[in-house]
């Protein structure tokens, strides 16, 4: 594959779960990949729009799926509860068939200082953050063995890494812990997945103008640099397609797509 197809893989007859589908880096990595021809699963806990809310919902993003011709169907889950993650996966393989990929995109951006954080904040963030990566990569398990390989792609932060980085400022220390784990997650789960045929890799999108980010700076905030949610889809997409096990338990950023890795 030549570098300039590098981010178009033909994802067809690939069954693809992407959580926090209803907004953000979530419905840019739901539409880019239906366009790419997998099936995307739309998950979130968001159906309908709340006054005073974040816009979108993972109906709309299967609405703007379907309208380009492709495959999606949505599915609410809440990451936070084993329950809905199990049903996810249940729903999926059962209009499917199969379940190729997961990527776990979904996450809750605790953000508060620590002399002002609770025992609670903590408690919900690893859960939905963390908890949620060993459910769903037992839950996948099984059908991604059985359809003869898979992939996991969980998407990151620069906040996990040690040294300091512009895009976390104070009152991210909960939030940037979990991304650190979901990294160790990654690398360590490697291994054990390897010989099952799944590859698991992280990604660090790095800064990404959405919604949520568009609220807490402002509208008129200076967003030059920042990346769309489209721009994450050709790495995405290309780890879905690094399905096997041999490219795995890497921790990417999305910078280096072409140059040092692809």
């Amino acid at each position: 594959m030549v570098a300039a197809d590098v981010g178009r893989p033909d994802l067809s007859g690939r069954v693809i779960v992407v959580t926090g589908a209803s907004r953000g880096i979530g419905k840019g990595l739901a539409i880019g990949l239906a366009q790419l021809g997998a099936a995307v699963v739309c998950a979130a806990r968001s159906e309908i729009e709340k006054p005073g809310g974040l816009p979108g919902t993972i109906h709309d993003t299967v609405r703007e799926i379907e309208a380009s011709g492709a495959t999606g169907i949505a599915i609410r889950c809440d990451i936070g509860e084993e329950a809905d993650i199990h049903d996810l996966v249940d729903q999926t393989v059962a209009r499917f068939g199969r379940l190729d990929v997961l990527v776990n995109n979904a996450m809750a951006p605790t953000q508060v200082l620590l002399a002002e954080s609770t025992v609670d904040e903590w408690d919900q963030s690893m859960r939905v953050n963390v908890r949620s990566l060993f459910v769903f990569t037992r839950a996948v398990t099984p059908h991604m063995v059985a359809g003869g390989g898979g992939s996991i792609v969980n998407i990151s932060s620069h906040g996990a890494a040690h040294e300091t980085t512009p895009f976390m400022p104070a009152g991210y220390l909960i939030y940037s812990v979990a991304k650190a784990a979901l990294e160790r997650f990654t690398s360590a789960a490697a291994p054990e997945l390897a010989p099952l045929g799944i590859s698991i890799n992280a990604l660090r999108p790095g800064a990404v103008k959405t919604e949520m980010t568009e609220l807490e700076f402002g509208p008129d905030a200076d967003w030059s640099g920042w990346a769309t949610p489209q721009s994450v889809v050709p790495p995405v997409a290309a780890l879905a397609a690094h399905a096997g096990g041999a490219f795995t338990g890497q921790i990417l950023d999305v910078a280096g797509f072409g140059r040092s890795w692809s």
